[in-house]
């Protein structure tokens, strides 16, 4: 496996904007860090059942269908490349997405099964960078946990710096964004390129 471009897809995955990181930065401005800690514990609890379910999910198709492997493969990198596309065109994600009012452990594991962004990074993780090269379950275990606290990480850095990484990407968006697709198409690229 190209741990390179494993590392580079959640760590792009995980501290890019999304309901996760946006719920976590609005919470923590409300209640302040401590406070809004509660729900980032329920997106980590949130992240681990949902990449437990994804693990689970692609391990039985690759058991059942071995002949979906490379298909799932080339889906997973087309799905990257237009994550890189999406964020070099600097599509804005809704403040709204996913919102919920109140600041528990509940609430931050009910949004992993309703936030899109989470299952697509569990499935692409699973059936593009693990299975190919891991089917064991400790192996699995392993990586639902480096998948699990890359999310809760992503969200602690959102509560902790949500007000510097505003300004921060308010005035170098566009370089940033480069950077992160470009980061993206890699991942993409190496990928497909283990195939041959």
């Amino acid at each position: 496996m190209n741990f390179a471009a494993f590392f580079s897809y959640i760590f792009l995955t995980a501290f890019t904007p999304g309901p996760n990181n946006i719920m976590s930065m609005s919470i923590a401005g409300k209640y302040g860090f401590w406070k809004g800690l509660r729900f980032n514990l329920g997106v980590f609890f949130g992240f681990l059942s949902v990449m437990t379910v994804c693990s689970v999910f692609t391990r039985f198709l690759y058991s059942f269908i071995p002949v979906l492997e490379p298909v799932m493969v080339y889906a997973g990198a087309a799905y990257i490349l237009w994550l890189a596309w999406t964020v070099w065109r600097d599509a804005p994600h809704s403040e709204n997405s996913g919102r919920i009012e109140t600041n528990s452990v509940l609430n931050g594991m009910i949004l992993q099964f309703i936030n899109v962004k989470v299952i697509l990074y569990g499935l692409t993780a699973m059936t593009t960078f693990i299975l190919p090269y891991y089917r064991s379950i400790p192996a699995l275990t392993v990586f639902i946990l480096i998948l699990s606290l890359a999310g809760l990480a992503g969200t602690c850095c959102w509560s902790l710096f949500g007000a510097a990484f505003n300004r921060f990407f308010s005035s170098h968006r566009k370089l940033l964004n480069l950077g992160m697709a470009l980061f993206l198409v890699y991942c993409a690229i190496s990928l497909v390129a283990e195939r041959f």
